[in-house]
């Protein structure tokens, strides 16, 4: 059974940082395409970034770029988010999510591309 169990999230002022972490089980991430979204009240979830398998190359929301980044750590099996120069936009439930195992990301960085999903956990930033 894959299982993505994110970690907790919290609140920040803008300006500072967060690190978000999404531990895997049931499933080799390192071997997927695996991806960040977020979806804040009212809105539609959008997605944030994605790592092509094999820890490849990298794609980020035009909102996040420069600020966010996508790794990840295959001995642990977890996928970090690390956040910089935060916003309160950035406020919202932030999710992890993986694709079906393959060779790389398919389709773009959207939720309907993406099989497994994480339960979320909430990013607040305050002005």
């Amino acid at each position: 059974q894959v299982r993505l169990m994110e970690s907790r999230g919290g609140s920040v002022q803008a300006g500072g940082s967060l690190r978000l972490s999404c531990a895997v089980s049931g499933y080799t991430i390192e071997r997927a395409c695996m991806g960040w979204f977020r979806q804040a009240p009212g809105q539609e979830r959008e997605g944030v970034a994605r790592i092509q398998p094999e820890g490849g190359g990298t794609t980020f929301a035009n909102s996040v770029m420069g600020r966010f980044t996508i790794s990840q750590d295959k001995d642990k099996n977890t996928l970090y988010l690390e956040m910089s120069s935060l916003k309160p936009d950035d406020t919202a439930m932030y999710y992890c999510a993986a694709q079906q195992s393959g060779y790389w990301c398919v389709g773009g960085l959207e939720p309907r591309s993406f099989a497994y999903w994480g339960q979320g956990t909430q990013v607040n930033v305050s002005s």
